[in-house]
């Protein structure tokens, strides 16, 4: 409570601060199909038209309209004689000749408040009681001068079979998303789903684990091995001064240009937080304040405790293609109270850390990017946990080498062949990385990890193929392997990051996948077709095969499902 009183109080002064300020933005929802199209733009375009574009997600819907204003149509080939934002008003269908426009208008529609496209394209050819559905992406919208609505309906129903499993899979999700603005001051959004889920064993058998479902965090039991959970998440938006973005909510983040994240990721639940962002020169920087919730096991009716954590984010533009990022973040644990030195925006956090002489555990990393030759971005993320100088080069394997590091590749139309893109990554994190003596400050969060969902003590390889034939099918490809080394014989081989570090056997001798060697096969297959604006119909298959030193007998898992999906991220899972 304190926390969110402490927060309270820093939002009313930036309030007081943007009563003259211009107009706020939401954004962008994971898991939106835009989400791909954005990362092509900035890739075909290279130069980074909007300062550390796509490394913070989600995206600020303002500001990737405006990424489309800078198109240059003969360089990226859109549009042979249309150059503003002003033209696309003018669009018809049969105006629409290449896949990237149609993608371009589907995204500009679904963020009309910021575009001027009210027109036959983004009109429905028949709207509901001459009020919902009036135009394409929004069951509901209302947009005028000081204010603008967005209300769309939730759903996704999906039924599948796990081949040797007597019972089926399936996901029920119903709900209501909205986002808005007030003035053009403050802005707003919402999500709320009601779902029911019966995952493939493998699922479940994290559940249990972890008393978390993946993604989401509390749950209750539903019928036999299926689980009934209520996802909710919310925030609002306002500019203080002309550089600095203010969002204050419960909603999750993700620092990186990766599938994964070894600084923030998505993966888990959402949190309260109150974000700051500003932008200058060639500069963005990122400052994030966190309410979180220690490891813990629910029995009935209580109140959890909490923990905290601040986060920032400083990158620029080194050149118009290469772009660098200092990354920091501190969890901490004080008795349900948030330590205000930690509320100073320009300080690293290790020498407060230092300063208080706290048991808090501190990390710092660097990433890049770089659009290379309108087809090609490379990207990475290097983490530092903790390290002895003397240690690293002596003893390699000496448990305090508290490190992760993250290479990736990203190449759109391969080969020539338009609206194909491949991406690689590479993830490796040493044993113990994460964790930390302390419980309350290992790097997680309602009992699942902030970062890789794996944890530690892991090398992991990820191939995607997407690939859009046509305007309204997709094909996606995904493929991942990784061996990890689990806790082996009682013993601690760094790989749980819930557990305390010292509770290892020995100080030397870990190399990754050090213990019970794991390896993990999972390929993924997903076939998408938009019956109507974000309405898919997708048939999907799933093959994991994992096995261990202790168990050679490899367990394989072989699911298929089909289903409908509407306004809603897809559920995966790639772990």
């Amino acid at each position: 409570m304190q926390f969110i009183k402490s927060l309270a109080n820093l939002l009313f002064f930036i309030c007081l601060a943007s009563t003259t300020a211009e107009s706020q933005s939401t954004f962008l929802t994971p898991g939106s199909k835009s989400i791909h199209f954005i990362e092509r733009l900035e890739i075909k375009q290279q130069k980074n038209t909007n300062l550390n574009f796509s490394t913070l997600q989600p995206f600020n819907r303002k500001y990737i309209v405006e990424q489309a204003k800078f198109i240059d149509s003969v360089q990226l080939r859109y549009l042979d004689t249309m150059n503003g934002l002003d033209k696309y008003a003018n669009w018809n269908s049969q105006s629409l000749t290449s896949i990237d426009e149609y993608n371009l208008a589907s995204f500009l529609m679904n963020n009309s408040e910021w575009t001027a496209l009210i027109n036959a394209e983004s009109a429905s050819k028949r709207s509901l009681l001459k009020t919902f559905y009036k135009t394409k992406p929004n069951f509901l919208e209302v947009k005028t001068k000081d204010f603008f609505l967005a209300l769309n309906p939730v759903f996704q129903y999906v039924q599948g079979v796990e081949t040797g499993y007597n019972k089926p899979i399936y996901i029920n999700s119903r709900g209501l998303a909205a986002r808005g603005s007030i003035g053009r001051k403050i802005g707003f959004s919402t999500f709320l789903a009601e779902n029911q889920e019966r995952g493939p064993q493998f699922f479940q058998q994290q559940v249990s684990q972890f008393n978390a479902v993946p993604g989401v965090g509390f749950y209750k039991p539903f019928k036999t091995s299926a689980y009934d959970y209520f996802d909710a998440s919310g925030y609002i938006t306002l500019k203080a001064a002309g550089a600095i973005d203010v969002q204050f909510g419960y909603d999750k983040n993700f620092i990186g240009n990766g599938y994964r994240s070894l600084f923030l990721s998505d993966y888990g639940n959402s949190n309260l937080f109150l974000k700051l962002n500003t932008r200058i020169w060639k500069i963005n920087y990122q400052n994030l304040f966190m309410e979180l919730m220690p490891q813990f096991e629910k029995t009935g009716s209580i109140l959890l405790s909490r923990k905290y954590a601040a986060m920032h984010h400083l990158s620029m533009n080194l050149t118009k293609w290469l772009n660098m990022g200092l990354f920091e973040g501190v969890i901490f644990g004080r008795k349900n109270h948030f330590d205000f030195q930690y509320l100073n925006p320009i300080i690293f956090y290790r020498h407060i850390e230092g300063s208080l002489g706290s048991p808090d555990n501190a990390v710092i990393g660097l990433d890049f990017k770089a659009n290379v030759l309108h087809r090609t971005q490379f990207y990475g993320q290097f983490l530092l946990d903790e390290f002895i100088l003397s240690e690293i080069k002596n003893n390699p394997t000496s448990w305090v080498n508290k490190w992760g590091i993250q290479l990736g590749l990203k190449y759109i139309d391969a080969f020539g062949v338009p609206n194909l893109d491949i991406q690689l990554e590479t993830n490796r994190v040493r044993p113990f990385t994460y964790s930390h003596y302390d419980s309350i400050s290992n790097y997680t969060h309602y009992n699942q990890p902030l970062a890789h969902s794996l944890g530690s003590n892991f090398q992991e390889f990820i191939g995607i193929i997407h690939y859009q034939p046509a305007p309204k099918w997709q094909i996606y490809v995904q493929g991942i392997y990784y061996y990890k080394g689990l806790d082996s014989a009682g013993k601690n081989f760094g790989s749980n990051i819930f557990k305390n570090y010292n509770t290892r056997s020995m100080d030397k001798g870990f190399k990754i996948g050090s213990g019970n060697k794991a390896t993990v096969l999972n390929a993924y297959l997903q076939l998408s077709y938009e019956v109507r604006e974000n309405v898919f119909f997708e048939l999907t298959g799933l093959y994991r095969h994992i096995k261990t030193i202790s168990n050679p007998a490899a367990i394989s898992t072989t699911l298929f499902t089909g289903g409908v999906r509407i306004n809603m991220f897809k559920r995966r899972y790639d772990y």
